[in-house]
């Protein structure tokens, strides 16, 4: 999730809505090519009324020349003649009408701000309030969640912020432990990183002999049977690394090699209970070296056995697939400041490229 789209929307909203708010109380010109607009329509209402009492009038006296073609002389009637004239009339209002609306001038600029900014108010104002949509790049969080999934993070669930800016405006509530959240990375602000909260603020979170321990509670794990899809299986290596790209050959030969080293393990965590995979004995596998230099005050072990007490204010957060997720062993807590939402549905999966999406994974996020 490298990409932040309010980077675009936002600036753009805001760029509308101050091109509305000029329009709408110095240039006026949405507002003069309104009334011209209803002037010429009304005119055209108008017409077509008097073309009708015309024609009635002269069918009235037996007349079957065209009302438009009519042209009255000395001796027709004087009730042609009236309606002759309100036609002749309503004709050259018309005509005036057409003039006043090719005279008014309204800057395309000023007419999409008046298209557009109601449309990107709701869509901004919904992602940055309400719920906003993210697509997973990477297997970090595999099996929970899969490379391709589309999701729904629940903007509410830790705070109101402001889109950019990200000041929080409203506290709505706070992480609980076995959350899914969507935050954004610590290391380069400008990406979005997914991963599972397991320590809460001064929390002290331990790992020895491949157990988890939460303020000296032991996580509840217990191994399953679990099997992934090959399809799943095929896309645990990225479609691109920096500026490599791999074929699907290569990512389903590197996927089927690396499962034959996968263990799962169901977690209970808090209110919520999901898989993690482990590549190799949990008893021997605690997520691999860690890059310490990245991150010296987490962890002070190379990964077998470690303990850290979480800071006031932050987290410490796990991807579900152990052993290939970068997450706080590696580079440190989550800043509450940096928090964007909770992942809550997966609503779409969709493999890269030009292929159908997949609605069968659907359903909540746990």
């Amino acid at each position: 999730m490298n990409f932040d789209i309010n980077l675009i929307l936002v600036p753009v909203t805001l760029i509308f809505l101050l091109v509305w708010l000029v329009d709408k109380f110095a240039l006026r010109q949405h507002r003069a090519v309104k009334v011209s607009d209803q002037r010429v329509k009304l005119a055209q209402t108008q017409l077509s009324a008097r073309q009708a009492a015309l024609k009635n009038t002269l069918a009235q006296h037996r007349i079957t020349v065209a009302a438009d073609d009519f042209v009255p002389t000395a001796n027709t009637p004087s009730d042609i003649q009236e309606a002759h004239q309100a036609h002749q009339a309503a004709k050259r209002e018309l005509l005036l009408a057409k003039a006043d609306k090719d005279a008014s001038h309204e800057n395309v600029l000023v007419r999409w701000a008046y298209e557009f900014l109601p449309i990107l108010l709701v869509i901004v104002l919904v992602r940055a309030f309400v719920i906003e949509p993210f697509n997973i790049p990477s297997s970090s969080m595999v099996p929970t969640l899969h490379t391709g999934d589309f999701i729904i993070v629940n903007k509410a669930s830790y705070g109101l912020r402001l889109p950019l800016t990200h000041t929080k405006i409203l506290e709505t509530g706070s992480p609980e432990r076995g959350d899914v959240a969507v935050f954004r990375y610590p290391v380069q602000p400008n990406m979005y990183y997914i991963k599972r909260v397991i320590g809460l603020p001064n929390d002290i979170i331990s790992f020895k002999d491949g157990v988890l321990s939460v303020n000296g509670e032991v996580v509840a794990t217990e191994k399953t049977t679990h099997q992934m899809g090959d399809e799943f299986i095929a896309k645990l290596l990225p479609a691109q690394i920096d500026s490599h790209v791999f074929s699907d050959e290569e990512r389903s030969r590197f996927g089927h090699e690396e499962e034959k080293f996968a263990h799962y393990y169901q977690e209970n965590l808090g209110s919520h209970q999901y898989l993690v995979r482990y590549l190799g004995d949990i008893n021997s596998a605690a997520g691999g070296k860690f890059l310490q230099e990245n991150a010296p005050e987490v962890i002070t072990s190379e990964g077998r056995e470690w303990t850290v007490r979480v800071p006031e204010g932050r987290y410490f957060v796990l991807g579900d697939n152990r052993d290939s997720s970068q997450d706080s062993r590696y580079w440190g807590f989550v800043p509450e400041a940096n928090l964007s939402g909770k992942a809550t549905y997966i609503w779409m999966h969709k493999d890269a490229g030009f292929k159908l999406p997949s609605f069968d994974r659907a359903g909540a996020i746990n």
